[in-house]
């Protein structure tokens, strides 16, 4: 019998094949949501994750709250799980630990950022970064400590924002030599910003598109002829729940129950579908 190839191993192959996207889960259940709704992979979003916990998006929670998140995503999902590592938890004895615990936690790829500590969401102002030569030796201590040579090391840059456009790109080609698999240039703010990264930078690149944010939206087409390869979209599940549960808890406050959302709530039957009550059951049945 063939084994199945590593997530590594199927996102390289499916990026080499099309453009990807990997919508941003938060929890077993979203991940099995993207699963099921036919995406290729799924993003473990560190805001989405930071804010399902109830803090905003600004390096509140420690590596193990984050790490049992992610493994929870990777074991529901089944797919290849692009992992948000931040800075990479803390200096560069800290990146190395963080890889070995992501790549043990079966992720196929992950980014690590060039802001300093405390971070924050890189759609918000007041951002700072670390030292070109800080990041260029956490990116370097990213790829030499993974064992599988599939998994991809994404280096994500901030600069936009804080040192400006051309820094931002000089700051990524130094990520790539020092041995990034994908660039992540985050927050462009124009498109002809978009279009630069993509003409500028060589190899794999990453681009965050998500609705409301400071990158305007560029159909998936487009992108894919410009050149990106990987498209995230981090929090619009998480801010389509929010909505959702909003709605509800009105109408329950209104009335004492949530019939009158009936054909807005998921059956109790699918619930229990995409959970797979009925195989762990039959587990139990054997």
């Amino acid at each position: 019998m063939t084994a199945a190839p590593k997530p590594s191993t199927l996102l390289r192959q499916r990026l080499a094949e099309d453009i990807v996207v990997a919508p941003g889960a938060y929890d077993g259940m979203s991940a099995r949501l993207v699963a099921a709704a036919g995406f290729p992979a799924v993003y473990a979003s560190g805001g989405a994750i930071a804010r399902a916990a109830g803090y905003p998006d600004i390096g509140l929670l420690s590596f193990t709250e984050v790490m049992d998140r992610v493994e929870k995503i990777v074991d529901a999902s089944g797919l290849p799980v692009v992992a948000d590592a931040d800075t990479g938890f803390g200096g560069s004895a800290n990146v190395e630990r963080t890889v070995r615990i992501l790549e043990r936690a079966g992720v196929a790829a992950f980014h690590i950022e060039d802001q300093s500590f405390p971070k924050r969401c890189g759609h918000l102002d007041d951002k700072s970064l670390v030292d070109v030569e800080e990041m260029c030796r956490k990116v370097h201590i990213a790829r030499q400590t993974l064992s599988d040579a599939d998994a991809l090391v994404i280096a994500r840059t901030d600069a936009i924002a804080v040192e400006g456009f051309d820094a931002a790109l000089s700051r990524a080609e130094r990520y790539l030599k020092a041995g990034a698999d994908m660039l992540f240039v985050e927050a462009p703010e124009t498109p002809e910003q978009i279009q630069a990264i993509a003409q500028r930078l060589p190899g794999l690149k990453l681009i965050n598109m998500f609705y409301g944010g400071k990158t305007p939206l560029v159909p998936l087409p487009e992108l894919a002829a410009m050149g990106y390869r990987l498209v995230i979209i981090p929090s619009d599940l998480q801010r389509a729940a929010i909505h959702a549960m909003q709605a509800t808890l009105a109408a329950i406050r209104r009335t004492g129950d949530s019939s009158e959302m009936a054909d807005r709530l998921t059956s109790f039957k699918e619930r229990e579908e995409i959970v797979q009550t009925r195989r762990y059951l039959a587990l139990d049945a054997q």
